[in-house]
């Protein structure tokens, strides 16, 4: 089973005989069909769940403007998601124990570099397990970051997400609602 949607797509036309690849966006788009059937309703609770329990995490973080990304902001989750939401602090290890306060079970934390556009950033990563189990990464970008757009190379649309005060919303509104590119 491949983690990437690339690699899958590769292995994919190889068993195919093809050389025409979907794009990212149909491949999510068929991954979403394919998980709403198969999981029906309780995928929808199970978001709801989710998103709720985002929100407990990301109240005590609001200093540091956490935003929900991934796919318990998109509505798009399946079995082994996680809920991740990234953070805007230069000082990851504040984030670390105001975490393992709110009730979060650290399991670990590392650097990681990326290159984009030419330039290398660097995030830290914590992995942990929400006290209702869920898998949860949190993302620490440095405080300069907080206003730079980013595409999201699945959907190919900006990633947006939901800052505390649109997520308290959203779940007395429009709980299960999809955040999808038109």
């Amino acid at each position: 089973m491949e983690k990437e949607y690339r690699q899958a797509k590769l292995k994919a036309a190889a068993n195919l005989c093809t050389r025409v690849l979907p794009s990212n966006l149909e491949v999510a788009l068929e991954l979403d069909r394919i998980a709403q059937e198969a999981e029906g309703s309780a995928r929808i609770e199970r978001t709801i769940q989710m998103r709720t329990e985002a929100l407990t995490l990301m109240r005590p973080l609001e200093a540091y403007c956490p935003v929900l990304i991934g796919s318990v902001w998109r509505g798009t989750i399946r079995k082994g998601s996680d809920i991740d939401i990234e953070v805007f602090h230069d000082s990851p290890k504040d984030i670390v124990l105001i975490l393992e306060t709110a009730g979060l079970a650290i399991q670990k934390t590392l650097y990681v570099a990326t290159t984009e556009h030419g330039k290398t950033l660097s995030s830290f990563h914590i992995y942990g397990q929400s006290p209702q189990n869920h898998p949860v990464e949190v993302v620490v970008r440095e405080a300069e970051e907080k206003s730079q757009r980013r595409k999201c190379d699945t959907f190919g649309d900006e990633i947006k997400g939901l800052t505390i005060r649109q997520l308290e919303r959203l779940l007395v509104e429009n709980p299960s609602r999809q955040f999808l590119p038109e």
